[in-house]
């Protein structure tokens, strides 16, 4: 008889788990609080358009998301795209896009640049990621790159992306931005080059439950959890908040750290700690959609901490207009501590008015009556804090309820968050899944 599996949680990492034990021969149920499935991931509209709430891209080193693609007869229609890299500090824009506009970049002198060149080359070919758990971002880099870029450059992205939280990030936390971008570089062009698939997630996540269905996996959403408990006979009782009960064999708990304590109320004191103490960035970000471009970049840094954003992503840069029924579609995101309650009470039109104002500040050919959509997207618990020896204080994947396990994006230990980072976390937990 198929054991009877549940997984808790529908984005990408929820999904790929329930693929992969569906394939292994078991019942699976997937169980998704949000009205609809694909978390970080999941679409919505936006004005006439359908796009992703939050922004992705593929990039040519997303060997793990490829090949889920590929299984799903997607990757085929990526379409590959060359980026550009723009730089806002000082009230001025400038091109990072290639080695000639590094060398021309003004904010450095010739010294400067080598050692930050230097330091982007020598973090790629790192491996012990390990050792560099234990070394402060700042003091890494300030070894590497120098004092002067060190305040120039790196402390105002690392606090554009971490706030003042960065001061208790590890070295592991640049180094694994450092090396995925490198990676993003096609080794015979040497150009960045990413990818996506046209429609976007809102096709990928059809695609993916459909697959699912086929497989008899079910799927449920609005299905908050309440509590999973174990009986005295071994089986798991989910109750949602709902009221409705289902029974299972065995629980995968997909969902960040910090909301599966309240979930197990029969875990061990100490491993409720574990998850209740692990540190989340949450992310406030807005998509604008524009009847003109705004700029050329794909992405825009920014040092200038008058700027409230983590940087300015135009989308518009690597997807066809077409998507967008011609319009232009801009995210401006900005990662908070996920306990920052301020950050996240500021009402839709409050922050729309502040942010269209830094528009109009930065870009002088902008006016707001270019604004044809303005929506903003909230996550609470995004990506867990890389702290030091992050990952020497994991909770273990087995928890202390038998038969329930934790396969969650606080498991990316070598890497920063991203799609493909989720599906790798979710296809290295199958082996030992399979056996439970």
């Amino acid at each position: 008889m198929k054991k009877n599996v549940c997984v808790v949680g529908g984005g990408m990492m929820g999904l790929t788990v329930a693929l992969r034990m569906a394939e292994a021969g078991y019942q699976v149920s997937v169980l998704e609080a949000a009205p609809s499935f694909g978390g970080l991931v999941s679409a919505w509209r936006l004005g006439t358009t359908t796009w992703d709430r939050f922004y992705h891209v593929i990039l040519l080193s997303d060997l793990a998301l490829r090949k889920v693609l590929r299984e799903l007869d997607l990757e085929k229609e990526i379409r590959w795209v060359e980026t550009k890299t723009g730089f806002y500090s000082g009230g001025k824009f400038y091109s990072m896009s290639n080695s000639i506009e590094f060398l021309k970049f003004p904010l450095l002198n010739l010294y400067q640049k080598v050692r930050l060149g230097g330091t982007i080359f020598f973090g790629s070919k790192l491996k012990n990621w390990k050792k560099l758990e234990k070394i402060p971002v700042e003091k890494w880099l300030r070894k590497w790159s120098g004092n002067s870029t060190f305040n120039k450059i790196w402390r105002p992205l690392l606090k554009a992306k971490l706030g003042d939280a960065y001061q208790r990030v590890s070295a592991a936390f640049i180094w694994s931005y450092i090396t995925r971008m490198y990676r993003a570089r096609n080794s015979g062009l040497k150009k960045e080059m990413f990818g996506y698939v046209p429609g976007g997630y809102a096709k990928i996540l059809e695609t993916f439950l459909n697959r699912l269905e086929s497989l008899g996996v079910e799927l449920q959403a609005d299905a908050a959890i309440d509590q999973i408990v174990r009986e005295s006979d071994g089986i798991l009782k989910i109750t949602q908040k709902n009221g409705q009960v289902k029974h299972f064999d065995r629980v995968v708990v997909t969902t960040p750290s910090p909301t599966i304590a309240g979930m197990l109320p029969q875990l061990p004191d100490h491993e409720s700690k574990l998850y209740e103490q692990c540190d989340y960035l949450g992310v406030i970000c807005s998509s604008v959609l524009l009847s003109k471009p705004l700029c050329p970049y794909y992405v825009t840094n920014i040092t200038d901490e008058w700027v409230p954003l983590t940087g300015i992503v135009n989308i518009s840069a690597i997807i066809d207009p077409a998507e967008f029924d011609g319009l232009h579609l801009v995210y401006l995101p900005k990662y908070v501590l996920a306990k920052d309650d301020m950050a996240f009470a500021e009402t839709d039109k409050v922050l729309q008015e502040r942010l269209t104002e830094v528009l109009e500040k930065m870009y002088p050919d902008f006016h707001r009556d270019q604004i044809l959509a303005f929506e903003t997207a909230r996550a609470r618990n995004v990506m867990a804090l890389p702290t030091l020896e992050y990952s020497e204080h994991l909770p273990p994947a087995k928890t202390g309820v038998e038969g329930v396990y934790v396969v969650n994006s606080a498991q990316i230990t070598k890497g920063n968050l991203n799609v493909n980072e989720t599906i790798e976390v979710a296809e290295e937990s199958i082996p030992w899944l399979s056996k439970i």
